[in-house]
């Protein structure tokens, strides 16, 4: 009995006790971690197999964010394919519901961004502007929300708007002379109280000064004031806008002008209306004057497409802002030969 207390008394055995103890807490500390880790990869990978197809819930993304520290910047990549694939709403959806658990400030106006970025894209042009003035309440140096609210009060046509911006724009030190001459042509041609004739004076005198909004004045001067364009059409440089000039409506067209200017004669003899030319510099207008000598009408067409010189992306049809970049009046107009789907009425009687 004694020895067995002695036994039992051992401070060997006690030590040995102590870590067997401390191995199966840990162990058991272990597996039990691992499980857990298992567990929220596979609920993980279930959430990502959902979105795979698409069908990732706005509460998913907080879930991601909340339950499995996933970083910010993965979630709003996550966010963001909704945007690529032009699912705006969804991406809206996320957006807001982001909003109502991050509270860090950073992160909150990088999701309004986001957020006004999105309703922008996705033609909400009142909701876009009232998140960039939230952001522009708490950050006034915002570049990137100044520029969308100066975008976003030009095509609301709220030009009054949109010179504040660009004085703000100014005071901050970006170069803002193209904007505020941009946003001024405008002005001028949505003016609700001046004569047309007025403004054909003003714009006139204005695209003199200021040839890159010659197309912007082309355009105003061809619907309102088609005398003043023919009488001083040696100041335009055509090929800045063929495209327009190519779909001008025959009677339109004061052909003992163009007569003397060596690029409308020839666009108008590649186009059919006119006959006095047999070649000209231009490739595409040389072959459609030929074929217009063919005894059997062969259908062909310019076709028109526009370059932006900022970024290089190409589009079907003109925009004063290049859609992708928003660079003012940088498409440029490039023609190709095409066969005609559809003959034109208009010809040369």
């Amino acid at each position: 009995m004694d020895s067995l207390i002695l036994e039992y008394r051992d401070p060997l055995f006690g030590v040995i006790v102590f870590f067997t103890l401390i191995f199966v807490i840990s162990f058991l500390t272990y597996s039990f971690s691992i499980y857990k880790e298992r567990r929220a990869r596979r609920d993980y990978k279930k959430l990502l197999r959902r979105f795979e197809i698409g069908k990732l819930k706005e509460e998913d993304y907080v879930h991601l964010y909340k339950t499995y520290n996933l970083p910010f910047d993965s979630i709003i990549l996550l966010a963001s394919t909704f945007v690529h694939k032009g699912n705006y709403n969804k991406a809206i959806s996320v957006y807001l519901t982001l909003l109502e658990h991050v509270t860090d400030r950073v992160k909150k106006e990088e999701l309004l961004e986001l957020l006004g970025t999105t309703y922008f894209k996705g033609g909400f042009m009142q909701r876009s502007r009232e998140i960039f003035l939230r952001i522009l309440k708490f950050s006034p140096r915002n570049i990137k929300a100044l520029k969308h609210t100066l975008i976003i009060n030009e095509k609301l046509k709220d030009y009054q708007s949109a010179s504040e911006v660009i004085d703000v724009l100014e005071e901050i030190g970006e170069d803002i002379k193209k904007d505020r001459l941009f946003v001024n042509t405008l002005a001028i041609i949505s003016d609700p109280i001046e004569s047309y004739e007025k403004k054909a004076e003003k714009l006139y005198t204005l695209f003199q000064r200021n040839p890159e909004i010659q197309r912007l004045v082309a355009d105003f001067l061809l619907q309102f004031n088609k005398e003043l364009f023919w009488e001083n059409i040696n100041e335009f440089d055509f090929k800045k806008f063929m495209d327009v000039m190519w779909y001008l409506n025959f009677d339109d067209i004061d052909f003992d002008k163009v007569t003397q200017n060596k690029f409308l004669n020839e666009l108008y003899n590649a186009k059919g209306y006119l006959n006095t030319l047999e070649h000209s510099d231009d490739f595409v207008f040389d072959i459609l004057i030929a074929l217009n000598k063919h005894d059997h009408k062969i259908p062909a067409t310019i076709d028109f497409e526009f370059i932006c010189s900022s970024c290089k992306h190409i589009h079907p049809i003109f925009d004063k802002r290049c859609p992708h970049c928003h660079s003012i009046l940088t498409l440029e107009v490039k023609h190709n030969l095409t066969k005609a789907l559809v003959e034109s009425n208009q010809s040369l009687q």
